[in-house]
Formats: C-alpha cells, sequence, structure tokens
C-alpha cells in the first residue's frame, strides 16, 4: 500500500462525564506482556519517496512516514501489480458520491462552492459539469439556511448531502441539526424520513487556528436520531459515503483535514461498509487501543515501537461515533482485559468520555485495570506549529500509556 501525508490541510451513544485519565496504578498480572494549497509526501510500499505539489509545507520531515503497522511486516509486491485503482482519499470520497449520484437520481449535493469550483477539498470537482447546478447546488454563505433547506428536500424525498465547508461552520446550522434532522422522524409519527449526509473536513489541521481547528464529534453525539461515522482511509471513506447516502437515517461523516491526500488502493468493484461497524486494524493480545480518524496513524506509529519494546497491542478503528460497535470492542475487551482510548476530540464530554461509559457498563468485569483515555487538551487550538502539537496526542504519549497498562 501507498501512504500519503499532506503537510498542511488541504444502538444508542451513551454519554458520560466519567472521562479516565491515566493514572499508576498496580493492576492485576493477567495478560501482562514479557517484558490553502499544501505539499505532501507519498511513501510507497517498496520505500520510495515522491512529492506531490499543492506549496505551503511545513514540518513535512516531522511526518508519519510509515504509519500503518502490522502484526508481522513483511515486503509486498509493488502496489501497480495488485487489482484495484490508487486514489487519494478526496478522490475515494468523490468517486462514491458519483457512484451514487449514477445510481440514483434523487442524490443531490448542496453546500458553499460545491459547483464548478469543486468543493474546498475538490470532493465534487467535475460534478457540477457532469449532472448540472441543480443537482451540485452552490448556495450563499449561509449554512443554516442551506441544511435547513436540505432536510425540507429530504422530507420530499430527495437524498441531499449537505458539505460544510468546515464542520466548524456547521455550528451556525445547529438548530436545524439538531431540532429538525435528527427528530423530524420521531416528532412526526414516522411520517417523513430525512435521509440527509451532512459531511465536511474537520479536526486539526496544519496551524489552522483555533476556529478552523474544531472537533465537533461530541456536539452531534448527544442529539436523537442522527448517525455518526468517521474514515480514516480511502478505502472506508468510499464505503461509508455510499453507505450513508443510502441510510434513511440522517448520518453525520467526519473527515479530517489532513487525510484528504492519504493514497490507497481500493477495488474496482462497487463495495459498501456498514454503518455500524468498527473495523480490526492489528490483531493483538496484550492491550486494546481504540481509536478513530487521524489518530489512527499515530496510534500505529505507537504500535512499530511497542512491538519492538515487546508489546502486542490490538487496534480497533471504531468508524462508528454513533452508535458504538461494541460487539467488535467487547470482544476484544474480553480478549485483553486492557483498554486504551486514543482521540482527537476533546476530553472533557468527548467521544472517550462517552466510550469509556459504555466498555464500563457492559464489559466491566473483563478489566484487569482502569480505562485509559488521551485526548487533546481543553483549549482553544493554538496557531503556533509547536503548541498546536502540544494539545493533541502524540505517538510518544501512546507508548508511555500502554506501558503504564501493562507493566
Amino acid at each position: 500500500m501507498a501512504v500519503v501525508f499532506q503537510g498542511i490541510g488541504a444502538a444508542t451513544a451513551i454519554s458520560s462525564t466519567n472521562a479516565s485519565v491515566s493514572t499508576r496504578m498496580p493492576f492485576s498480572s493477567r495478560g501482562s506482556p514479557s517484558g490553502g494549497k499544501a505539499s505532501f509526501l507519498i511513501v510507497r510500499s517498496d520505500g520510495r519517496l515522491s512529492s506531490g505539489s499543492n506549496s505551503r509545507c511545513r514540518r513535512a520531515d516531522q511526518l508519519i512516514t510509515n504509519a500503518v503497522a502490522t502484526k508481522a511486516e513483511s515486503s509486498t509486491a509493488s502496489t501497480s501489480s495488485k487489482p484495484g485503482h490508487e486514489l487519494l482519499l478526496f478522490e475515494a470520497l468523490r468517486e462514491g458520491l458519483e457512484e451514487e449520484m449514477d445510481r440514483d437520481p434523487r442524490v443531490c449535493v448542496m453546500g458553499e462552492d460545491v459547483g464548478h469550483y469543486g468543493g474546498s477539498y475538490k470532493v465534487t470537482k467535475g460534478l457540477a459539469e457532469k449532472y448540472g447546478d441543480l443537482r451540485v447546488l452552490d448556495t450563499p454563505i449561509a449554512e443554516n439556511s442551506f441544511t435547513g433547506m436540505a432536510i425540507g428536500a429530504a422530507m420530499t424525498g430527495l437524498r441531499p448531502i449537505v458539505e460544510g465547508m468546515n464542520m466548524g461552520f456547521l455550528l451556525l446550522a445547529f438548530n436545524q441539526i439538531s431540532n429538525n434532522c435528527g427528530m423530524l422522524h420521531y416528532t412526526s409519527g414516522g411520517q417523513f424520513k430525512i435521509p440527509v449526509v451532512i459531511r465536511g473536513p474537520g479536526g486539526v489541521g496544519r496551524q489552522l487556528g483555533a476556529e478552523h481547528s474544531q472537533r465537533l464529534e461530541s456536539y452531534f453525539q448527544s442529539i436523537p436520531g442522527i448517525q455518526m461515522v468517521a474514515c480514516s482511509t480511502p478505502y472506508n471513506a468510499k464505503g461509508l459515503m455510499k453507505a450513508a447516502i443510502r441510510s434513511e437515517n440522517p448520518v453525520v461523516l467526519f473527515e479530517h483535514v489532513l487525510l484528504y491526500n492519504l493514497k490507497e488502493r481500493i477495488p474496482d468493484e462497487e463495495y459498501v461498509l456498514n454503518l455500524e461497524e468498527a473495523e480490526m486494524v492489528r490483531p493483538g493480545e496484550h492491550v486494546t487501543i481504540l481509536t478513530y480518524s487521524r489518530m489512527r496513524y499515530h496510534v500505529m506509529q505507537a504500535a512499530k515501537t511497542l512491538v519492538n519494546k515487546g508489546y502486542d497491542p490490538e487496534v480497533i478503528d471504531i468508524r462508528s461515533l454513533k452508535p458504538f460497535d461494541l460487539y467488535t470492542i467487547g470482544n476484544s475487551v474480553k480478549k485483553t482485559h486492557r483498554v486504551l482510548i486514543v482521540e482527537e476530540c476533546m476530553r472533557t464530554g468527548g467521544i472517550g468520555a462517552s466510550l469509556t461509559a459504555a466498555i464500563n457498563e457492559n464489559f466491566l468485569d473483563y478489566l484487569d485495570a482502569p480505562i485509559v483515555c488521551l485526548s487533546s487538551q481543553d483549549v482553544p487550538t493554538p496557531y503556533a506549529g509547536t503548541l498546536e502539537e502540544w494539545t493533541v496526542v502524540q505517538p510518544a504519549q501512546i507508548v508511555t500509556a500502554v506501558e503504564q497498562l501493562c507493566g
């Protein structure tokens, strides 16, 4: 597989205040181990490096150059010899969207600059020319208005996709998302379905400032009637996009601003993923690490260090943020008896807090140690690059947390 890292930003949910913090405690010995434009770097499976253009890259040398670790790494054939085709993550999103627009004439897109400009991250590039201005609708800068328009369109039988230029801007549409999008199916006595997809970039980029570095997963998690998923690879981005469009429920699809230029070979055949299913990224025996979105790659970088230290972590990309896939998570907890949650969301009231509560309520008897949750600090994201890094979980912190859990 070839991996690309961008240099600069190109069941019900259970809410709880029980956010775990990392502590040193005596643990049971069971299961412990033996001992604007951007530049981007393309790292291919054979170790060759190539650079892409796009020009404001800073600190490219600090990017993870081999983030995907497997339990038993071995040399693989060149990606060019494998079936399928290579796509960047934003291209995979576009391919999934285009396939669904071909398949179903009710599917339409609306948002700021989604038409002939192609979207702020080019997810909708070329779609206006192919489908026309009515199915790919440029809107004014009025998030509350066009989100409400999409909900009304869904009530009449269309299947709209709303693109937020930045997830932080969708706070302006929170009234529509909360009071209408999530509740109308219930408050209408089932007379209306709201098959809306709300998607867009979020997360901490590269010095994008506090307002453009929002992680709003926990904001939307508390809204009844809404499903939430987070993509992390081109493969699951396309599969989750198609599943979200076909769902009869409103779905919020979170995309990370730093993952749009991640590259992967995906199948030529059509596929659709389950919106409520987690992904086993790396099987292991000693500790369960639960993560999603960009933190998947921080975890996998840490996993390589942990393996060298004699640990065998199991890594799960939860993908479904609401509802949680407690079947996959529970089976892992029953095997490893230790849990580390790694997220970019805020510590207070974040996804990790809800996940901690769900695991404690359902699998407490299987735990040999308290759950540890590593989250972003509860501060506005600084613009200064070094300070920005301090607010987000780094691989070294993950290694330290696992050593404490299993030590």
